[in-house]
C-alpha cells in the first residue's frame, strides 16, 4: 500500500460518515470488466457496483450518450416532455408487461413510489383502511423509512423507530405463512424474485404463482422488486420471466443505467393512474441525462443476442462452480439465476471478500454467509474461468 492510498483512506475516515466498512484499496479506474486502484493493481470486477455495471466500466455506447447528452440538455422540470425521457419510458414499457413509468434516481425511491402508489390505489378502490403490506423474512428494499420498513434489517435496527406501520413479514417460498397473514387490510405484497441482501435466494415458480392467485382471488397488489434482478440479469430480461406471472407492478434501477444513478416504477395502467398530479414526484428523477444514458444502455441489452449470452455465459459460470465444488469440499452451496450467483463456503464470509480482493478478484458479501458473483452482464467465459481460478486459489489458502 502506497502513502498515496493510505493518506486517502485516513481522509476517508475524517471526511465520510462511516457506513460502510472502508476496503483498504482506493480504486481510480475502470476498463469492460476490470478495474485499477491507485496503486495500478489490476482487479477482475465481479462485484460491478453490486449489479449495477451492466456493460462493464467505460462502456462506449454510455461515454457516447452521456456527451452526447450533456452537451445539449443536462435538467429540466420534471413537468416538460424530453425525448429522451420519452424515447427511455418506450423501451421499458415495449420489452416489459407494463403500460406506464415513473422515473426516479435510485432503487430505493423506485419502491417509494410503489408504496404511495398502492396505497392510494388502495385508498381510493376498497377501503381507508386498506394499507397493510406483507413483505418477507430477509428481504432488502431500501434504506429510506418506507423501504426500510420493507426490510428485514428493520428488526435489528431498533433505534430507527417507529417504522412505517402496516407491515408484516411472510416466510420467503412459504405459500402458507402469507395466507396466514391475508386480511382485508392488505393492499399489496412486496417481493423481490430472487432475494439479494438475503443471500441470493431464488423464488420458486409455484410459489410466486401462488402468490398471483391470492392477489388475484383478493385484489391485492403483487410487486415485485427487480432493482437487482432486472435488466438482463438473470438470462432474461427480469425475473418475473422466469416465474410464468406477471407482477402488476415493479421497481427497477442497478442495471438499468449501467453506473449512472436511475431507477423507475413500472406499473400497469390500474395502477398507474393511482398516481395523480401533485401526488408524487421528483426534482431530478427522469432527467434528460440519466435517461439518455439508461435509452443507450437498455438498447444493448434488447439488442439480439445479447441476454442469450447472458445465459449461455451464466450457465457455464455455474457449471464452473460446480466442478470446483467437487473439487473442494468448501463450497456447500451455489443458487442464483445467469449472472446472479450466490456460493456459501464453510470460509467466515467476513475473511473471503479481502482474501479474493488480494488475489484480484472483487465481488460481495450476500446475507449472513454468502459470496455474492454479479459481474458486468458482457463478461466472458475466458473471464470466468480466471474468477473461478481465483476462488480456487483462494479457498486453498484459507483455513
Amino acid at each position: 500500500m502506497t502513502g498515496n492510498t493510505q493518506a486517502l483512506l485516513d481522509e476517508t475516515k475524517e471526511l465520510l460518515v462511516n457506513t460502510y466498512a472502508t476496503q483498504p484499496i482506493v480504486l481510480e479506474r475502470g476498463e469492460g470488466c476490470y478495474v485499477y486502484d491507485v496503486d495500478g493493481n489490476k482487479y477482475l470486477d465481479f462485484a460491478a457496483g453490486i449489479a449495477v455495471a451492466s456493460l462493464g466500466h467505460a462502456a462506449p455506447v454510455m461515454l457516447k450518450a452521456l456527451q452526447d447528452q450533456a452537451s445539449q440538455l443536462m435538467v429540466a422540470p420534471p413537468s416538460f416532455v424530453t425525448k429522451a425521457k420519452v424515447d427511455c419510458a418506450r423501451l421499458l414499457v415495449q420489452n416489459s408487461c407494463f403500460d406506464q413509468i415513473f422515473f426516479t434516481n435510485s432503487g430505493t425511491e423506485a419502491i417509494e413510489a410503489c408504496i404511495k402508489t398502492v396505497r392510494k390505489w388502495a385508498y381510493e378502490n376498497k377501503s381507508q383502511q386498506c394499507s397493510d403490506i406483507i413483505t418477507f423474512h430477509k428481504s432488502f428494499h431500501g434504506r429510506s423509512y418506507g423501504a426500510g420498513s420493507l426490510t428485514e434489517k428493520r428488526n435489528t435496527q431498533p433505534y430507527f423507530a417507529p417504522y412505517v406501520p402496516g407491515v408484516y413479514f411472510a416466510q420467503f417460498n412459504d405459500i402458507e405463512s402469507v395466507k396466514k397473514l391475508v386480511t382485508p387490510n392488505v393492499c399489496a405484497i412486496f417481493i423481490e424474485p430472487v432475494q439479494g441482501e438475503g443471500g441470493i435466494m431464488v423464488a420458486e415458480p409455484e410459489f410466486m404463482q401462488g402468490l398471483r392467485k391470492i392477489c388475484d382471488e383478493n385484489k391485492i397488489v403483487l410487486v415485485f422488486d427487480e432493482v437487482q434482478t432486472g435488466m438482463g440479469r438473470t438470462g432474461r430480461m427480469f425475473a418475473y420471466d422466469h416465474m410464468s406471472i406477471e407482477p402488476d407492478i415493479a421497481a427497477f434501477a442497478k442495471g438499468m443505467g449501467g453506473g449512472f444513478p436511475i431507477g423507475a416504477m413500472a406499473a400497469k395502467k390500474e395502477f398507474a393512474q393511482a398516481l395523480t398530479v401533485g401526488s408524487h414526484g421528483s426534482t431530478y428523477a427522469g432527467n434528460p441525462l440519466a435517461t439518455a444514458v439508461a435509452t443507450a444502455v437498455l438498447r444493448e441489452i434488447i439488442s439480439p443476442g445479447f441476454i442469450d449470452r447472458v445465459k449461455k455465459t451464466g450457465d457455464y459460470f455455474r457449471s464452473k462452480l460446480e466442478d470446483l465444488q467437487r473439487r473442494s469440499n468448501k463450497i456447500t452451496d451455489i443458487r442464483g439465476l445467469g449472472l446472479m450467483i450466490g456460493i456459501d463456503t464453510t470460509i467466515d464470509i467476513k475473511k473471503l471478500p479481502r482474501a479474493l480482493q488480494a488475489n484480484g478478484l472483487l465481488a460481495t458479501q450476500a446475507g449472513d454467509v454468502t459470496l455474492r458473483l454479479t459481474p458486468p452482464l458482457i463478461v466472458t467465459e475466458a473471464q470466468v474461468d480466471e474468477a473461478v481460478a481465483i476462488i480456487e486459489k483462494t479457498l486453498k489458502e484459507l483455513t
